[in-house]
């Protein structure tokens, strides 16, 4: 059984977080209270969702983890680690992904992208600069972990794309 999710959301609690987190009315929401919001959508996602989907033996398939929060709230916004690290232990502890497939393009051409499919939100009005750092901050953690991350080039088509990501799949877990 494949349980498909997403973060920030997956539950109704946090799927109301997530409202807030991606609202761009909410302009002055400061750096520690993005980072804990978050967390808190995190949280209750775990309690909810993911635990007890892995504990029936289920694969869950989350878009976005705490991955996430390390390249938005960390390189991004440039929250110290040791403050992300804290709360990534209170929440999940060592849990972490079996598998992470990072889709990386370059940020002009991912901003493009984004632009087309939805009205923009919080986070997609920031700055080119925002985005870069949130960028290089994904593909360090890819570096440093490659036993868990694949980098996937996401230039080109759907199919293209999705091809690549099938051979990752096919390769990590033959299975």
């Amino acid at each position: 059984q494949v349980v498909r999710t997403r973060e920030p959301g997956g539950t109704e609690l946090a799927e109301k977080l997530r409202e807030i987190l991606l609202d761009k009315t909410n302009t002055g929401l400061s750096d520690q209270a993005e980072l804990l919001l978050v967390f808190a959508s995190r949280a209750q996602h775990l309690t909810e969702l993911i635990r007890p989907a892995l504990q029936r033996g289920d694969t869950v398939l989350c878009d976005r983890f705490t991955d996430a929060t390390w390249a938005y709230q960390g390189g991004g916004r440039g929250v110290p680690a040791e403050d992300i690290a804290v709360l990534e232990r209170l929440v999940h502890g060592d849990l972490q992904p079996d598998l992470t497939l990072l889709l990386d393009l370059p940020v002009a051409q991912g901003l493009q992208r984004a632009s087309r499919r939805s009205e923009s939100d919080r986070f997609e009005e920031e700055s080119l600069g925002f985005f870069e750092r949130v960028r290089m901050a994904y593909l360090r953690r890819a570096a440093a972990a490659p036993q868990r991350f694949v980098v996937i080039d996401a230039s080109g088509g759907v199919e293209q794309v999705w091809e690549r990501v099938e051979a990752a799949l096919r390769q990590r877990m033959p299975s």
